[in-house]
């Protein structure tokens, strides 16, 4: 495939990933590709879909608490507050979100996707207004990484009244703040909406010489939507995005030995560790609704996100026992600290496009997106020393470009077409999507200048991805689906055999919905060719090696996806109950080496996936007040293959609970506890140390709509 170049993304007749209208097609803009939980029930494949009302119940910030109660998806916390979060499916792995196509209203919002999915970067959590989720043959429309699933996540929608909007404060526990806002309306045809979200605390760990810890994040969305032409069958919308953070967080983990001591101790090496972010979205978006029913629509889009994430690197010592030692009984000599600009940019860019066509029994989709991601790495290291009174001094300041100097850059091209056929009872889908992608790596290998003599590595690939799924509906309540498809992730550019990642993935399954009572169980299986692993810091692997990507071969992954809703109508009140489970057997089908799962033999499990995930929501639900608990167990899991990673995760259970009072209709007050059971847990073994989860942490809030 030739380079792609800018001009010719903004080309719109190629079409691209589709986008499903929502149930209400008079809407003044388009931004799901489920829309509801009911149709979620009519997917082909698994579907899971997370309303505004579900998300409002216990007001998370965390996506990792969000997805909790999702099966078949995998969350590895990070930092306690999810704001860098690890997200897995049907045992892809969690590391940083790299095995699953993560969207913001049907556009890829991984900085660089292609180059650089395992960016430090996901949109805030507080402000989604739903969260959707496809697993199986229904993800073929897609990509690029389609063997796990999608993650979509729903920003908020222009109000479709002349005026409405929110305010919505809290404050918490280790200085939690929040300030939420939003103001819009549709009038004469036009929309608009402002929002903006402000949060951040002061941390739950504990430095020696008492310094922040915690973090302050602002998210501010405009959008501007508009219809015209007969029927009002043209719609324009814009929408731009910016979000800021900076976070006093750390890779430096605990030795066993110091967390059970203390387990929210952190080391004085990493005083100065900090993370800047800041990220610029520009979206411009056009449909058309045809008069037969067939649907066009075309979006435009550009990310652009910067992160520098200043954190200790290397400590003069052996290992971190020996620098344990040192923080008990520090020498006056004191040791060196390099602590290294972890300074990176990204950019991404494309227009994708679609088009439905009702045929009949059919309903036909094609669609394409043509896109290019870049990311520049220019790093330096700066030398401290530790002092004896665990104070550090800067003896020698790093140039910039001296380490990690490095560009690496993508060219894409993704078509699909995909066709549901209703044959009375039985829904036949069927979908072909085809990825072709150029890379480069530049590498300067550490000149500052970047004038001297570069390292270039080029790639080119492509595949086609068949999937086929059905449905058939016994009688009014139950429905039986099954599916097959090729799932896909593309080699990085620092994939040195350029390998591409490719399994067979395969569902079946059962629903059962009757009024307000649904079930569904699942069965997959998921035998991949060729899985990646990706170095990096979060990871622990040595930082000479940070970015490298591994082929590990063969690996097997089965399992089992259960979850149910009901609620019982009492004269005065509803109980909910909402019950999910996950089973995932994942075994490694060869050994071999590696600098981010260690030494790994045939048969071992995969690190980070749990055998067994449940959780059960209930509580009740009255006219003026809501007391709703949520109760989650999650077994041990491996950190690595070596001895000491073996079950290093503990298995532990989780209470949260969310109180609301209605003042009036449209004023609320509301109280959330996290972790209610103060349980102090082993959340990972990050970069060869312990990071906890967060402790018990409450909040208190309140919030007027009007």
């Amino acid at each position: 495939m030739q380079s792609l170049s800018f001009s010719l993304l903004t080309v719109a007749l190629l079409p691209a990933l589709t986008v499903q209208a929502e149930t209400d097609i008079s809407t003044i803009e388009r931004i799901s590709i489920l829309g509801s939980q009911q149709a979620a029930a009519t997917v082909p494949g698994s579907a899971s879909y997370i309303s505004q009302q579900e998300l409002e119940q216990f007001s998370y910030t965390d996506i990792s608490r969000v997805l909790a109660t999702t099966p078949g998806v995998y969350v590895q916390e990070e930092d306690g507050y999810g704001l860098r979060p690890n997200i897995g499916m049907r045992g892809t792995g969690t590391g940083r979100n790299d095995k699953i196509t993560v969207m913001e209203d049907g556009v890829l919002i991984a900085p660089a996707p292609y180059v650089a999915p395992a960016a430090y970067y996901f949109p805030t959590t507080g402000r989604l207004e739903a969260v959707e989720i496809i697993k199986g043959s229904s993800s073929v429309k897609y990509g690029p990484r389609s063997t796990g699933g999608v993650v979509n996540l729903v920003s908020r929608s222009i109000p479709q009244t002349a005026l409405a909007g929110r305010v919505d404060g809290a404050l918490g526990e280790d200085g939690f703040r929040k300030l939420h806002g939003f103001v819009g309306g549709e009038r004469n045809k036009l929309g608009a909406v402002i929002e903006g979200y402000h949060y951040g605390a002061d941390g739950f760990k504990n430095l020696p010489n008492g310094a922040d810890t915690g973090f302050e994040k602002t998210d501010l969305l405009t959008k501007i939507a508009g219809r015209f032409g007969a029927a009002d069958a043209h719609k324009l919308q814009l929408k731009l995005s910016y979000a800021d953070e900076t976070s006093n967080e750390t890779y430096a983990g605990l030795t066993d030995a110091d967390y059970q001591a203390a387990p929210y101790r952190r080391y004085a090496a990493s005083q100065h560790d900090v993370m800047n972010t800041e990220h610029n979205g520009y979206q411009l978006s056009y449909q058309y609704d045809l008069a037969n029913g067939a649907q066009l629509s075309t979006t435009a889009y550009y990310n652009d996100f910067s992160r520098n994430w200043y954190k200790a690197n290397q400590v003069g010592l052996t290992n971190l026992q020996a620098y344990s030692a040192f923080e008990a009984n520090p020498t006056a000599e004191g040791i060196n600290v390099s602590v290294r600009a972890n300074n990176r940019n990204y950019k991404g860019s494309g227009i994708q496009s679609e088009f439905a066509l009702p045929l009949g029994a059919h309903q036909l989709s094609f669609g394409g997106r043509l896109h290019q991601d870049e990311e520049d790495r220019f790093q330096w290291d700066d030398i401290y020393l530790l002092q004896q009174d665990l104070s550090m001094t800067l003896t020698s300041a790093g140039v910039p470009g001296t380490q990690d100097n490095r560009t690496a850059s993508a060219d894409a091209l993704a078509l699909y077409v995909h066709d549901e056929w209703a044959i009375d009872k039985l829904v036949l889908s069927g979908g072909l999507r085809y990825e072709a992608i150029d890379t480069e790596a530049e590498n300067w290998n550490r000149a500052p200048d970047r004038n001297g003599a570069s390292t270039v590595r080029k790639a080119s690939s492509s595949i086609v991805l068949p999937s086929i799924g059905m449905t058939y509906r016994l009688n009014d309540t139950v429905v039986l689906l099954a599916g097959v498809q090729k799932g896909f992730s593309p080699a990085a550019p620092a994939n040195a055999e350029q390998e591409e990642e490719e399994s067979l993935n395969a569902e079946l399954g059962v629903r059962y919905q009757q009024g307000s009572r649904r079930a569904e169980v699942v069965l997959f299986s998921s035998h991949y060719d060729n899985m990646h692993g990706n170095c990096r810091a979060s990871t622990g692997c040595n930082p000479d090696n940070i970015g490298d990507q591994y082929n590990f071969g063969e690996v097997l992954v089965n399992g089992v996806e259960f979850s149910s809703y009901h609620q019982y109508q009492h004269q005065h009140y509803l109980i909910p109950i909402k019950l999910s489970y996950t089973f995932t057997d994942s075994e490694f089908q060869s050994n071999f080496d590696s600098d981010i799962f260690g030494s790994v033999e045939h048969g071992d499990k995969m690190p980070y996936v749990p055998q067994h995930q449940a959780s059960l929501e209930t509580g009740m639900v009255a006219e003026h007040y809501s007391v709703l608990a949520r109760l989650s167990y999650v077994s041990s899991s491996h950190a690595s293959l070596d001895d000491v990673g073996l079950d290093a995760i503990d298995s532990r259970v989780m209470l949260d609970l969310s109180a609301k009072y209605h003042l009036t209709p449209n004023q609320q007050l509301y109280m959330n506890v996290d972790n209610l059971l103060d349980k102090a847990y082993i959340a990972n073994r990050a970069n060869g140390g312990i990071q906890p989860g967060k402790p018990r942490t409450l909040s208190v809030g309140y919030r007027l709509d009007f």
